[in-house]
């Protein structure tokens, strides 16, 4: 039985997953794959989605047989203890004071491009930002998902309508091109390209939310990374059509160039409209979806009962404030520092990375059948990222192993001395 609203849909699912995907993601990584590998990305792309489609279609019977609001981690706890279960979840909390400024950083980005904006107006948008999720996120799920649906649709009538006015494709530009490509470049343009998918595993704490949990969060969640595949693809093509890519400037500034292009500079203003509303709903997944993480843990017992607490839509109310609570700090914090958004990412990415091959594990685990040679495949996969990061990986299992010394020692603590004998 399901311990929070059923309010979810298949559309509003596939709105939720879509912009989790796309997220920050559609406004840069095309324009970085096409300067790392050229025409080659457009391959990278179908490559991709081929690679990620395992992992998917493994969440997805994961979510379908046992959703939860707790999401990857309870997944993994049901599969190898309550202590890799508590493990992930300070993964996925320990993303927040790395991940979530990162993002912040890139939404307010947009505005920065339009206004010269100081310091200190910065760090207000970003506060008022997570304002405005906790604000969200105090009402039913559906209405997460109607908004981010309406998101969803924007930005792919956005990129729609670029191939609509620019008359795309070219014929000087083939969809997928077999001469002068540089194949060799695949390989490190896939190393970037992955992150666009990572977001699935947030997708996976509302599951327990769906109508038909059953039939439609397995169907959302490849309906979702399906689309948001072919968005970046489509996207890409428009990329090395218009020229848009080269420096890290022009990476960062290739779609509001693109659509410049087209309708002059005053759509600059509808381009940093969309990129806005593109991160805004790809942080707000996560804010959500670790709210119902403590929310879960809280609910069975696992952390103070005081975050099990529901408002009067039915929704994690206090677990939200807290974690809006934690997010704003960190944001404080990473502005007071100055620290890179660029190393800020690297870091949050190890952690989805250990997510995702710890999620995959416990498929291997808990499925049967050709269900549980997917996940056996999908771990590989998983591995094969995680080798690549290298030295990127330390934040991530660092932070795993501090928690798994600090619970060994307090189990330790809690255990009854034995009585001394006379």
């Amino acid at each position: 039985m399901s311990r929070l609203n059923k309010d979810l849909s298949l559309l509003q699912g596939v709105g939720l997953l879509t912009t989790s995907l796309l997220g920050t993601g559609i406004f840069i990584i095309p324009a970085v794959a096409a300067t790392t590998a050229g025409a080659a990305s457009l391959w990278a792309w179908l490559i991709l989605i081929v690679l990620v489609l395992p992992i998917a279609f493994t969440f997805a019977q994961l979510g379908k047989r046992f959703p939860h609001a707790g999401g990857a981690p309870h997944l993994i706890g049901r599969a190898f203890g309550p202590r890799l279960e508590q493990g992930t979840a300070f993964l996925f909390l320990s993303v927040m004071p790395v991940g979530l400024p990162a993002a912040l950083n890139i939404a307010t980005g947009f505005w920065h491009a339009l206004f010269a904006l100081s310091s200190g107006a910065i760090l207000v948008i970003q506060l008022a930002t997570l304002g405005l999720m906790w604000l969200l996120g105090q009402r039913p799920a559906k209405a997460s998902g109607n908004v981010q649906t309406a998101i969803a649709v924007v930005i792919v009538a956005t990129v729609a309508s670029l191939w609509w006015f620019g008359d795309l494709p070219l014929a000087s530009m083939p969809l997928l091109p077999t001469q002068g490509v540089a194949w060799g470049s695949i390989p490190a343009a896939l190393a970037v390209m992955f992150w666009c998918f990572v977001g699935i595993e947030a997708f996976a704490h509302v599951g327990e939310e769906f109508k038909s949990p059953d039939r439609d969060f397995p169907l959302a969640l490849l309906i979702g990374t399906l689309l948001a595949g072919l968005v970046y693809w489509a996207c890409s093509v428009a990329v090395l059509s218009f020229g848009a890519f080269g420096s890290p400037q022009a990476n960062g500034a290739s779609m509001p160039q693109m659509i410049a292009g087209l309708w002059g500079d005053n759509a600059k203003w509808l381009a940093a409209l969309i990129g806005y509303l593109a991160c805004f709903a790809s942080i707000n997944i996560y804010v959500q979806g670790f709210a119902r993480l403590l929310w879960s843990l809280a609910d069975e017992g696992k952390l103070p009962a005081a975050l099990a607490g529901r408002n009067r839509h039915g929704v994690p109310g206090r677990a939200l404030t807290l974690v809006v609570l934690i997010c704003a700090a960190c944001a404080v914090l990473a502005w007071w520092q100055g620290l890179s958004i660029s190393a800020l990412i690297r870091y949050a990415n190890g952690n989805f990375v250990l997510v995702y091959l710890l999620s995959m594990a416990a498929g291997w685990k808990l499925l049967h059948g050709p269900w549980r040679w997917l996940a056996g495949i999908s771990t590989l996969l998983c591995l094969l990222t995680l080798s690549v990061l290298g030295q990127d990986m330390g934040y991530g299992l660092g932070m795993l192993a501090l928690f798994l010394v600090l619970s060994r020692l307090l189990a330790r603590q809690q255990r009854p001395r034995p009585a001394k004998s006379l």
